[in-house]
């Protein structure tokens, strides 16, 4: 579900819904959704990294498999475990603005609402393009990986090519270009 949302500006963001029901327990979901330790197939194959863990405040790095790269960047504004974690985001890849993105967990008859909201993405931008689809691939396999132990067959091949393309990655997205003092702010 989308929705225009006037930001003060001339320009218009969207603000995006995908949503799924799990079928496993908030804090099973919450566990898998937060952790640090190991490659997330549903966040295409990245490893979430922080200094000194997930906690409002804290910087947070989207790390490719080979630690070389940080496909996404942003700033932990919210963290109430295990309802909801949000944060700034910004593709290293480009030079879109940040925005903001909210993970909400609700308990529900058989499982876990999970919800996932971008906010504030430029219209009209790769951000918001990548994210469209992005946000519809994380939901889908977030579900799968949670229910099942691994990603989607469709999701399970697009990481597949990704891996083969990583060699292309540019040279923006390496890692030392993105320290954890680098704020990224939403204006």
């Amino acid at each position: 579900m989308n929705e225009a949302v006037s930001t003060g500006a001339e320009e218009t963001v969207e603000r995006t819904y995908n949503r799924v029901v799990i079928r496993a327990p908030i804090q099973k979901v919450w566990a898998e959704l937060t952790r640090e330790d190991t490659v997330l197939p549903f966040f295409f194959n990245s490893t979430c990294k922080t200094p000194n863990g997930l906690k409002a405040g804290a910087p947070v790095r989207m790390v490719s498999k080979n630690g070389k790269h940080a496909a996404v960047v942003g700033d932990v504004l919210e963290f109430d475990p295990p309802y909801r974690y949000a944060h700034t985001f910004k593709f290293t890849s480009l030079d879109d603005p940040p925005c903001i993105i909210r993970y909400e967990l609700k308990e529900v008859d058989g499982g876990t609402e999970f919800t996932l909201i971008s906010e504030r993405v430029p219209a009209g931008t790769k951000s918001e393009k990548y994210m469209t689809s992005g946000g519809e691939f994380i939901a889908n396999n977030f579900k799968a990986f949670v229910e099942t132990g691994k990603a989607t067959t469709s999701g399970r091949f697009a990481l597949f090519m990704m891996g083969l393309t990583a060699f292309m990655t540019p040279s923006a997205c390496k890692l030392e270009n993105w320290p954890f003092d680098r704020k990224i702010d939403v204006d």
